[in-house]
């Protein structure tokens, strides 16, 4: 049993959580890989409750007709098709018309003469002679398996294998078993394999997500780069990142918690609240070596001592605040926990380790920019014929 959500993710309802749908436009050859790959899945560590939509073990009556024996009677097979058409196809022979409707008229044998082989031994065919002979003398049969129902996607026949996860399992690991099982197999190319519903929309987010993380972290840079004027100090503000990054990962181990969709959230969100650590030092150091004339040495300190009581200030409030979602138990905890780990681990080493990193890669990079700047001029100086020029005059007046 499980709950029928109004909304699903691209994937249709299933007896368990996640799905993986094999398509093929040979029938045959789609029931045997997937037969294959069934088999394969539920031998995984990792995976339970492996099932399948594919239903080929129906019956079906194979019937061929004895033109030999048909033949003598004075039967064409023609006719035999029309009546095995007329017993069991629900032909349309008639439409009935009233005022506000139509009706069809369909003709069939009695319902209770439908089921099983037997039901060709009560239907007769009338011969040349106008004898009724039994349609079981004129065939031969042969029960045969049968699809009852065929799945179909982007048009091609297809087999969803639907599965969930033992605790304590993510479902990154079981996406890659499966995935190496592709691999080792040796599927053929006219077989294609996808993902479905939440197992699909985990690959897309781990697909997206760097790309995500780069636009933002350019952007970023972007905007502190035109706010301070400079090059070099917005990689000192997002120098503060990494360290939230890895504290955020650590606690997640720590919990035995899976890097979800939700938690990955929760690392996008730090970028907006770790960097507010260096956006206080470097702005305050900046300002004061500016209208002050300090040295950066001298200006990052005094940064560190006066700003240190605001960053611990507005870091234990979001600290504090991801606290409840983190230890908060009961209906939807298990999607708000990791958003809180994140949070809370993320802070707590950025905090430690920003405070005394910060200052480091705000002095080197100072150094770094001022080489920039003290070695441009000579190089565009060096690179012009006219300066040049002047510098062998004065060489030769000096001589």
């Amino acid at each position: 049993m499980q709950a029928a959500q109004d909304i699903t993710i691209g994937a249709l309802l299933s007896k368990t959580q996640y799905q993986y749908t094999l398509t093929d436009a040979d029938s045959n050859e789609l029931s045997h890989w997937a037969a294959v790959f069934l088999e394969k899945i539920r031998s995984l560590d990792g995976v339970t409750d492996v099932a399948s939509d594919q239903a080929n073990a129906g019956p079906r009556l194979d019937v061929t007709v004895d033109r030999e024996v048909a033949s003598s009677f004075g039967i064409l097979p023609s006719t035999i098709d029309n009546t095995l058409d007329d017993a069991f196809g629900q032909r349309i022979v008639s439409t009935m018309f009233t005022s506000l409707n139509q009706y069809h008229v369909i003709l069939e044998v009695d319902p209770r003469f439908q089921y099983g082989p037997e039901a060709l031994k009560d239907i007769y065919v009338n011969s040349a002679s106008g004898k009724q002979v039994p349609l079981s003398d004129l065939v031969h049969t042969e029960i045969k398996p049968a699809p009852i129902l065929i799945n179909h996607q982007s048009m091609f026949p297809s087999v969803t294998i639907s599965f969930n996860l033992k605790p304590d399992v993510a479902l990154g690991d079981a996406v890659a078993a499966i995935q190496k099982i592709e691999k080792d197999t040796g599927r053929p190319a006219s077989l294609s394999t996808s993902f479905q519903g939440n197992a699909q929309a985990f690959q897309s987010s781990l697909k997206g997500t760097p790309l995500l993380i780069g636009v933002a972290l350019i952007v970023i840079y972007i905007i502190l780069g035109v706010l301070y004027e400079s090059l070099i100090h917005p990689i000192t503000i997002l120098s503060t990142l990494p360290s939230a990054g890895i504290g955020a990962l650590l606690l997640l181990l720590a919990a035995h918690m899976d890097l979800s969709v939700i938690a990955i959230i929760g690392i996008i969100l730090l970028i907006g609240i770790v960097k507010k650590n260096g956006i206080m030092l470097v702005d305050f150091a900046l300002e004061v070596q500016r209208q002050h004339g300090l040295g950066a040495q001298e200006a990052i300190y005094q940064a560190c001592t006066l700003r240190f009581r605001p960053i611990l200030m507005t870091t234990m409030a979001a600290l504090l605040g991801g606290v409840p979602l983190m230890v908060g138990t009961g209906t939807g905890s298990e999607l708000r926990q990791p958003l809180g780990y994140t949070i809370v681990g993320g802070l707590v080493l950025s905090q430690i380790l920003t405070l005394y990193t910060t200052p480091v890669v705000y002095l080197y990079l100072d150094q770094l920019g001022g080489w920039f700047t003290k070695h441009k001029p000579r190089a565009a100086e060096a690179s012009s014929p006219g300066a040049a020029e002047q510098d062998t005059g004065l060489n030769h007046e000096s001589a």
